[in-house]
């Protein structure tokens, strides 16, 4: 198979999708772009801030992409590329971006409020608390995992940590000049971007390599950024949105444009054979040599290329406050979980030309990021740009998705925390009297950034296996989302029916990976991995109950 071919075939069905299946969608929801949205009717200049959108779509999509579309292809590549292509495409147009958009809609619907809002609407008090807690715990997961793999990415390639540095002290001066001084956006990216790409240039002039410079080994430097990126997250999370999180998002979107760009014209002039098996089989051996299911592990591996919860997270947590049009929705959100489609395909492309032993002995001691760099460069390598110039600039690249979901994960918990102890908006009963020191947004962040440190310096060796809880745990939350937006769909009597099935199918996945990890975690000797991952379960499954009966009241009343 062709990699061009391949390519091709994807983006042509993604096209077909955003213009046919997402203009079904807006009738289906009733997107009304007169409609005053919430960055505008509470707008306070801080975290209710309506934005360009061009400046909230490179907000969004930077802070839902991560490493996700990166690592899950290529970590699910052993079932075979026709595996993975199917998943993307169609888990993509049908679930993943259908629950992105609706998620976005319904907190636009809902004051910009969290989804948990709107479980609030179909199953009460209880279900919101309990769906909060399910959401908090699994961003205090995202937050942890991906600070573990940027720390680990700025000690491999130092020129990224000089660079990322320079980004967001460049961030912060273009969120002044463009909100404060008024600085046009056109004029302002025209010269902000430049100095962003020279950036990369000094970084590789003078990597901050720890190592080398301060004497530390590897395991100390890692320690190091380890604590220098969660006192970013603390900043980030506290300071004004258009002050360092949107002006960075929105920039570092450049970055990525830049790589898939790269990458998309690499593919043509390369026109890489894809030699990996289109399918190996419904049981596969992974890196480790030990044989996987593809039902469930091939859906709950690749996350963010095809459907992933977190970003139910992202748009009703920081998307929704900054939409000024509800006709934004469609492109922010439904177009940008068909990006990340694309980016998915270039990474699997990216180890598609090793054959299959070969790329099973590669990630058995490579990380797939790295796989994904040096995949990328070689293709690159046809357009005149040097190999090792070539990998750096991908590597930093994700090192940006990885920064963007980390800030925006912390911003997201912060909210979340919050949510827990102030409550629903117009309740009558009073107010909670710890309410306003344990919901002050120092405090809420703090205990995040806490928790996080806790997680990877505790036990580092531990840490490792955080990828694996984690996308059980999206997935999951990508199966509750879809849930609660049935029922609200239900209830309003709109066709329901678009969230439904990939509800269903997202339930069933979620459900079978985690019991199956957490079995394989008590018998493995990991009593810590398998009470999560059953306490995890536990909770899931009371929503679902709870779910099931207020599903059964909305239907005798609509009846």
């Amino acid at each position: 198979m062709n990699g061009i071919v391949l390519l091709l075939g994807a983006t042509a069905l993604f096209a077909l999708a955003y213009f046919g299946y997402g203009r079904l969608l807006e009738r289906v929801l009733g997107v009304d772009p007169a409609r005053k949205t919430p960055a505008f009717e509470k707008g306070d200049g801080v975290d209710y801030v309506p934005a360009h959108p061009a400046v909230l779509f490179g907000h969004h999509f930077a802070s839902i992409a991560g490493a996700g579309p990166i690592v899950g292809p290529i970590a699910a590549a052993y079932f075979g590329w026709g595996a993975v292509v199917a998943w993307v495409v169609l888990g993509c147009i049908f679930i993943g971006a259908v629950h992105d958009m609706v998620s976005l809609w319904l907190s636009v619907r809902h004051e910009g409020r969290s989804i948990a809002s709107v479980i609030e609407t179909v199953l009460g008090r209880p279900g919101k608390l309990l769906f909060l807690l399910f959401c908090w715990s699994t961003l205090v997961l995202v937050c942890a995992e991906f600070t573990r793999q940027v720390a680990l990415t700025f000690v491999n390639a130092p020129a990224v940590a000089t660079a990322s540095l320079l980004f967001i002290a460049l961030a912060v001066v273009f969120g002044v000049a463009t909100n404060r001084f008024k600085v046009p956006l056109l004029p302002a990216t025209a010269v902000f971007v430049p100095v962003m790409f020279a950036c990369i240039w000094v970084g590789t002039k003078c990597p901050l390599d720890l190592v080398a410079l301060c004497g530390l080994s590897k395991g100390g430097a890692q320690t190091v950024w380890t604590i220098v990126l969660l006192a970013y997250c603390f900043l980030a999370s506290t300071l004004p949105v258009w002050l360092l999180l949107q002006p960075r998002d929105y920039l570092n979107s450049y970055l990525l444009y830049a790589m898939m760009a790269l990458g998309f014209l690499g593919v043509f002039v390369a026109a890489p054979a894809v030699n990996l098996d289109a399918f190996a089989g419904w049981h596969a051996p992974n890196a480790k040599g030990a044989m996987m299911p593809l039902f469930p592990f091939l859906f709950i591996t690749i996350a963010c290329g095809a459907c992933s919860g977190f970003h139910s997270l992202v748009a009703s947590g920081t998307t929704a406050k900054q939409l000024a049009s509800e006709r934004h929705v469609r492109p922010v959100a439904y177009g940008g979980m068909l990006l990340e489609g694309i980016l998915a395909i270039l990474a699997l492309l990216a180890v598609g030309t090793l054959a299959q032993p070969e790329l099973l002995s590669r990630l058995g001691s490579e990380s797939a990021v790295g796989l994904f760099a040096g995949g990328l460069a070689s293709f690159c390598a046809k357009l005149g740009l040097p190999y090792e110039a070539g990998k750096v600039f991908m590597s930093l690249a994700v090192s940006a998705f990885l920064m963007t979901s980390v800030d925006t994960a912390t911003r997201l918990a912060r909210f979340t925390w919050q949510e827990l102890f102030t409550g629903a908006q117009g309740r009558t009963r009073p107010p909670n009297p710890f309410a306003s020191p344990v919901s002050n947004m120092y405090v809420a962040t703090g205990l995040v950034v806490a928790l996080v440190a806790l997680l990877l310096l505790g036990n580092p060796e531990a840490a490792k296996n955080l990828w694996n809880v984690f996308a059980s745990a999206n997935q999951l939350l990508a199966g509750l989302t879809l849930f609660t937006a049935s029922l609200w769909l239900y209830k309003n009597r709109k066709a329901w029916w678009v969230t439904l099935f990939p509800m269903l199918f997202m339930l069933a996945v979620s459900s079978a990976g985690l019991w199956l990890l957490c079995t394989g975690s008590w018998k493995a000797g990991n009593p810590t991995l398998g009470a999560v991952t059953a306490a995890l379960l536990a909770l899931a499954a009371v929503l679902v109950l709870l779910a099931v009966v207020r599903f059964a009241q909305a239907r005798k009343t609509r009846a």
